[in-house]
């Protein structure tokens, strides 16, 4: 292409050519606004897809369509009831059937009210540890000094006691007779009151057993007969010192040994 009709073309299209209608600037905040209506419809585009996700799942969860006949009343709804904090566990516990006193994993036998007056139950709380100390015995006819007591009070005033049954230590673990308070053995009673302190609870369960108190039996046996005249008069030989069960008695005379002298 020669030189002349290069030059021809361009100024053929410098006089075509037409000038921008805005300037440098105007065009640059054309671009800002067009970026971010991009960003807008972005966003819009992605909060669309979360909000069709949610109804999806809601939809999914409740298959029924979420009629608010198919919803429980929140009245209707039920309600538990609120749990009270269940008590703590006793430091010592007596079953009056058994007869036994158990803390710490030992069990002590004792010796509770008789039927006439029996021992109540329920929990209690050592108030008071005397040495010695006056209680009842025995129907409550009297009293008697009772060695190592532990003084007892329920929630609604009611007082026991724990100490040495002193009177019959055969008695704990075999049958009672105290009148309502708790007997054990000495040695029991020493140990157990130098366990439980003030504000240690007891808890009394059960309750006793009546069972009727020993008595004394007769040995009716000919050995232990032999020498004794027993009531009716059946009994055994009558023996005396240095004779045996065959040796002869001489009869024994009706007539005065001693002549009666008449007066004068």
């Amino acid at each position: 292409m020669s030189d002349e009709l290069a030059s021809g073309l361009r100024e053929l299209a410098q006089d075509a050519e037409t000038p921008p209608s805005v300037s440098g600037a105007e065009i640059r905040l054309r671009a800002v606004r067009r970026r971010r209506r991009r960003f807008r419809w972005t966003a819009v585009t992605v909060a669309g897809a979360c909000a069709a996700a949610s109804v999806a799942l809601v939809v999914a969860l409740n298959p029924t369509g979420g009629d608010r006949e198919d919803r429980p009343s929140p009245a209707a709804s039920p309600t538990a009831p609120p749990s009270s904090p269940s008590p703590a566990a006793p430091d010592a516990t007596v079953d009056l059937s058994r007869r036994m006193l158990t803390v710490a994993g030992r069990e002590l036998p004792i010796s509770s009210g008789s039927v006439r007056y029996p021992t109540a139950g329920g929990r209690m709380m050592v108030v008071s540890k005397d040495s010695v100390k006056a209680l009842p015995m025995f129907a409550g006819k009297y009293l008697e000094k009772v060695a190592w007591v532990i003084g007892l009070r329920a929630a609604d005033g009611t007082t026991n006691f724990v100490g040495t049954l002193m009177a019959d230590e055969k008695a704990p673990g075999n049958y009672d007779i105290t009148t309502g308070w708790i007997g054990l053995r000495r040695a029991d009673a020493l140990w157990l009151y130098k366990q439980l302190e003030p504000g240690a609870v007891i808890e009394i369960r059960g309750a006793a057993t009546p069972t009727p108190t020993p008595t004394p039996t007769v040995d009716l046996s000919p050995s232990a007969t032999e020498g004794t005249v027993l009531p009716g008069g059946t009994g055994g030989a009558v023996t005396s010192p240095g004779r045996t069960a065959d040796t002869p008695v001489p009869p024994v005379s009706a007539t005065p040994s001693v002549a009666a002298v008449p007066a004068e």
